[in-house]
């Protein structure tokens, strides 16, 4: 137990804060995610109108912990006003479907400020709700494209690579995470609502740092650099090959002295006192022939090795992980507790991604896992609603809560 803990039950953060989740596939679920682990009641909406999500069953399992999970039928319009019913007595609704979906429902801020003006309305849509591609429809991929991430994320010569990942979504549910804590400040501090338009676009494209200013200031759009950096200069800068199948490490040497207790951790071989390598402009000049010698090096030690070797005489370097290294073989995230558990009714025990900070005295913790379908109705409807069991039942027979 660090300095300054206690074992005492602690209120967690967003405890007493209710959240309607209409999200889907990953930036949704993944900011709401992030508001159940600190404690909200998040209610995860689902419909057999609109089927099961596009996902894995593993991926909701991991996006969807500590969630309830009801089924309401939106597509109809006794459904929609349960819906407003239950927004009466929320304090956020979350949703990232394309921006013209929550008007098609009656459920944009003009309907729903009349019934809880003090409610945040939270749309996570891939362009935001203006603008000429606000009804353009969007996945991670896309929005990587459109924010110019994919076309530097690539080496000098060749075509854009991308991700093979949907990280857009992983963005934008840290920016949809943010802007709720935002608004809930602001609703404290004053009682009234408001409604957070969340461009997922605009929360990537931020990100591209230097890129725009190279625009802003040389007029021109930067280049793909592959591995290399040259904000901060640094060389040796790259990913080298190590022993072993498909193993590698990343390094980077920033100044002079670095370089100088690079090469005496790599035994001070004769090339490392070539005069072409002694300054950072000589090493850049001459890169692509320091890079081939430092693989030599690389390649007769194991990744782990070279990253301890280099670390211990304060080089920045780091093993290129896979999966199964962070999962198994990384004793700090694992002294650090950063997986998780959860044991699902259906698929056994679950390992996720924890959240990427620590508050040490309301820690989070997996207190359920992701809902079975509907699993909630009966609490939701009943308990918080105050449905009696006819209406209950009756709305439930006519595929309202469905």
């Amino acid at each position: 137990m660090g300095m300054g803990e206690d074992t005492a039950p602690r209120r967690l953060p967003l405890q007493g804060i209710r959240v309607i989740d209409f999200t889907w596939v990953l930036a949704g679920p993944y900011c709401t995610r992030m508001l159940a682990d600190l404690g909200a009641e998040v209610i995860k909406v689902q419909s057999a109108a609109v089927g099961q999500e596009t996902i894995s069953v593993r991926g909701f399992t991991s996006w969807n912990r500590n969630k309830l999970g009801i089924t309401l039928n939106m597509s109809t319009p006794h459904g929609r006003e349960v819906c407003k019913r239950l927004i009466a007595v929320s304090d956020v609704v979350v949703e990232n479907f394309s921006a013209r979906v929550i008007h098609q429902w009656g459920l944009d801020w003009e309907n729903l400020e009349p019934v809880n003006p003090g409610a945040i309305l939270v749309s996570m849509a891939g362009f935001g709700h203006t603008g000429p591609l606000k009804d353009f429809v969007s996945f991670g991929p896309t929005i990587q494209a459109m924010s110019g991430i994919t076309a530097l994320s690539t080496f000098p010569g060749h075509g854009p690579l991308g991700f093979g990942y949907s990280y857009a979504d992983h963005v934008g549910g840290i920016m949809g995470a943010m802007a709720v804590l935002q608004a809930l400040n602001y609703r404290q501090r004053t009682g009234k609502g408001q409604f957070v338009d969340v461009a997922q676009l605009e929360g990537l494209t931020a990100l591209l740092s230097t890129a725009l200013l190279q625009c802003s200031f040389n007029g021109r759009p930067p280049k793909p650099l592959g591995n290399k950096s040259v904000s901060p200069a640094a060389a040796p800068h790259d990913v080298y090959r190590c022993l072993g199948d498909d193993r590698w490490v990343a390094i980077a040497v920033f100044t002079d002295e670095e370089w100088r207790a690079f090469a005496l951790a790599v035994g001070e071989p004769a090339w490392t006192k070539d005069p072409r390598f002694a300054t950072m402009a000589g090493r850049q000049e001459h890169t692509a022939d320091l890079d081939r010698l430092v693989e030599e090096w690389t390649l007769q030690h194991t990744a782990e090795e070279v990253m301890s070797l280099l670390q211990k005489a304060g080089v920045a370097a780091g093993v290129v992980q896979n999966g199964q290294d962070l999962v198994e073989n990384d004793p700090h995230l694992q002294e650090r507790g950063f997986f998780v558990e959860a044991i699902h009714p259906e698929l056994g025990k679950i390992i996720m991604d924890g959240l990427p900070f620590k508050l040490s005295r309301t820690p989070m913790h997996v207190r359920q896992s992701s809902p079975l379908w509907g699993q909630d109705n009966e609490y939701v409807f009943k308990g918080i609603l105050g449905m009696n069991e006819e209406e209950f039942t009756s709305l439930t027979e006519g595929g309202i809560l469905q």
